[in-house]
């Protein structure tokens, strides 16, 4: 409990610094060198092989990994077992840098500088930005603090409240590969289907405790929460749009629709109502809910975990 509050604590304090040799950019390393070297090959069966034996191979190494790091710290003294425990379990979670990126989007469409909100926003998305209105990158912005709450926050404090760092440390690699190689393009149809139907399985409990926990931080927060659950479960039909969705609806305004990828649009489903326009300050409102959906997932798990501790004794 205590080592959990203590990574979640440092996360909000230190973030994610550029210069910081990241596990996760250290993953992405290693994805793309598997990625060079097995794929390419022209039959799907083979392609999908090579694809699964990458997915495979970084999850376990994340895995093993971080099981040796705290395994060495702890032979050095059980202190920095603690320390190593603590930092690698930091390194899962997200909330401040999630928030520092959308709040340099919010920052850029207030000043005017739509090109420079552009840019902004096109570190923490995939989609094409070029070409974006104010309105659309508002709402881009608002999305992906959404749908990153699952990916970057609930779901990796789920895997420490379940196996501690080497689970969520194990969960990133597959979050990573996912982001990375499990795109239903070309280049990755094949490649990367393991990476992405591992990422389905692995984010489908998270997904849905977001889901649960945006509309509780809606009312601490004195927004919507009968919209957030109301539009939840209407328009959250998989992982990503369950977060979304349930954001769409403490905000009140819709979100999602058509979207470009490298040129190509991408016919995404409607999430929510309209009830008003979708303006900058509500990205101030969706990072609120974020780092409150956050806080609730520490308390509850802690709860929970405390609970689970106390049936065991008996």
């Amino acid at each position: 409990m205590f080592l959990i509050v203590s990574a979640y604590i440092a996360d909000l304090v230190f973030g994610d610094p550029q210069w910081f040799p990241h596990p996760v950019r250290l993953m992405g390393r290693l994805i793309s060198f598997f990625h060079r070297k097995l794929s390419g090959s022209a039959r799907k069966g083979i392609e999908r092989f090579w694809g699964a034996i990458t997915t495979i191979s970084v999850v376990g190494i994340g895995g093993i990994c971080t099981y040796a790091i705290i395994e060495l710290a702890e032979r050095i003294h059980p202190f920095a077992g603690r320390i190593a425990w603590v930092f690698l379990a930091y390194t899962t979670l997200a909330t401040k840098d999630l928030a520092v990126h959308a709040y340099a989007v919010w920052k850029e469409i207030v000043k005017a500088d739509i090109e420079e909100a552009r840019k902004k926003l096109s570190l923490i998305v995939g989609r094409d930005t070029q070409e974006l209105s104010e309105e659309n990158v508002a709402s881009a912005t608002i999305e992906t603090v959404a749908e990153n709450t699952t990916d970057g926050i609930i779901a990796p404090l789920f895997y420490l409240f379940l196996g501690g760092p080497v689970l969520a440390v194990m969960f990133k690699a597959v979050s990573t590969l996912d982001s990375m190689i499990g795109h239903k393009d070309e280049k990755y149809l094949h490649f990367g289907w393991c990476a992405a139907r591992i990422d389905e399985v692995a984010n489908y409990l998270p997904a849905r405790i977001t889901g649960m926990l945006i509309p509780l931080a809606a009312l601490l927060s004195g927004r919507d929460a009968r919209g957030a659950f109301r539009i939840m479960f209407r328009d959250g039909e998989n992982n990503s749009e369950v977060a979304e969705a349930a954001m769409a609806g403490a905000l009140g305004v819709r979100l999602a629709g058509p979207c470009s990828y490298q040129g190509r649009v991408v016919e995404y489903p409607y999430l929510g109502e309209q009830k008003k326009p979708i303006s900058p300050h509500l990205i101030k409102e969706a990072i609120v809910i974020s780092v409150i959906t956050s806080l609730l997932m520490v308390v509850i798990g802690i709860a929970v975990q405390q609970m689970a501790l106390h049936l065991v004794r008996l």
